[in-house]
C-alpha cells in the first residue's frame, strides 16, 4: 500500500478536505504546491507525508517544535538545527526524546543517560563519548549494558565481567583481553566459556579440557596442542574426539 491509499486524516482523527487547507497557517504553501493533501502535509496523522513536509520545508521545522502531536515534534526535531534541540529534552513523549538521543551534541546527551524510555537510553548508550560509559554500566536494561560492552574501553571490560546477564558477558568475552580474559574460563555459562576458549593462548586450554560442557571442549580441542591435545583425543565425547583428531592431523599436516 502506497502512502497515497491511506484517508488523509489529521492528528485529531478528522479527514483532510480542501477546507481543512484554507483553515492551515500553510495554507499560503498549498496555493503555491509546496505542500499535498495525501501526500505531503504537516498536518496529517501519518509520519511519512509529516517527514515529507519538512524534508521540503525544514525552515519551518522551528516553528512546530511544540506541536501536540508527537509526531510533528519528533519529526521536525529531525530537521531544526540543533541550537533548538535542548528545548524538547523533557518532551513527554519518547519518540521525540529518541531524536534527540541521535541528534543532541555531547554535552547535552549526558542528560538522556537516564531517561525512563530504554530505546532513548539505547541511542545514547551507542552515541555516548566512551569516555561516559561508565555511567550506563549499572543500567536496568540488558540492551544498553551490552552495546556498553561493544564500546568500552578493553581496560574498563572487567567491570562487565560478572554481569547477571549472559548477553552482556558474551560481549565482554569477545573484547576482553588477557590477563582478565583467563577468568571467563570460570564463567556459569557455557557460551561464554567456549568463547574464552576460542580465544586463550593455547598454553592456558588445559583449564577447559575437564569442562562439564561437551561444545566447551570441542572448541578447545580445535586449538589445543601437546599434551592437552592428548587427553581430547580421549574424551568421553564422540564429536570432541573427531574434533581432536581433525587438530591432530592438522597439525601433522603443518609440521611434516
Amino acid at each position: 500500500m502506497s502512502s497515497n491509499d491511506i484517508p488523509s486524516i489529521d492528528w485529531q482523527g478528522l479527514p483532510i478536505m480542501a477546507a481543512s487547507c484554507a483553515q492551515c497557517v500553510h495554507a499560503a504553501l498549498r496555493a503555491e504546491a509546496g505542500c499535498e493533501p495525501g501526500r505531503c502535509c504537516m498536518q496529517d496523522v501519518y509520519a511519512r507525508r509529516i517527514d515529507r513536509f519538512f524534508h521540503a520545508h525544514p525552515q519551518l521545522a522551528v516553528d512546530h517544535l511544540a506541536h501536540p502531536y508527537f509526531e510533528v515534534r519528533a519529526i521536525a526535531a529531525r530537521h531544526v538545527d540543533l541550537f533548538h534541540l535542548p528545548a524538547l529534552i523533557g518532551d513527554p513523549d519518547e519518540t521525540v526524546r529518541m531524536q534527540l538521543a541521535l541528534r543532541l551534541p555531547q554535552r547535552k546527551l549526558l542528560k538522556l543517560r537516564d531517561d525512563p524510555h530504554r530505546e532513548v537510553r539505547i541511542r545514547v548508550a551507542q552515541r555516548i563519548d566512551a569516555a561516559q560509559l561508565p555511567s550506563m554500566l549499572h543500567d536496568d536494561d540488558y540492551q544498553v549494558r551490552c552495546i556498553a560492552a561493544r564500546r568500552l574501553p578493553e581496560g574498563l571490560l572487567p567491570l562487565l565481567m560478572h554481569d547477571a546477564d549472559l548477553q552482556v558477558r558474551l560481549e565482554v568475552a569477545r573484547r576482553l583481553p588477557m590477563p582478565a580474559l583467563w577468568r571467563l574460563a570460570e564463567d556459569p555459562a557455557p557460551e561464554v566459556r567456549r568463547l574464552a576458549a576460542a580465544r586463550l593462548p593455547v598454553t592456558l586450554l588445559r583449564s577447559l579440557v575437564d569442562d562439564a560442557d561437551w561444545t566447551v571442549r570441542w572448541e578447545a580441542a580445535g586449538r589445543a596442542v601437546g599434551s592437552v591435545l592428548d587427553r581430547l583425543l580421549r574424551d568421553a565425547e564422540p564429536e570432541v574426539r573427531q574434533r581432536a583428531l581433525e587438530r591432530r592431523r592438522e597439525s601433522e599436516a603443518i609440521h611434516g
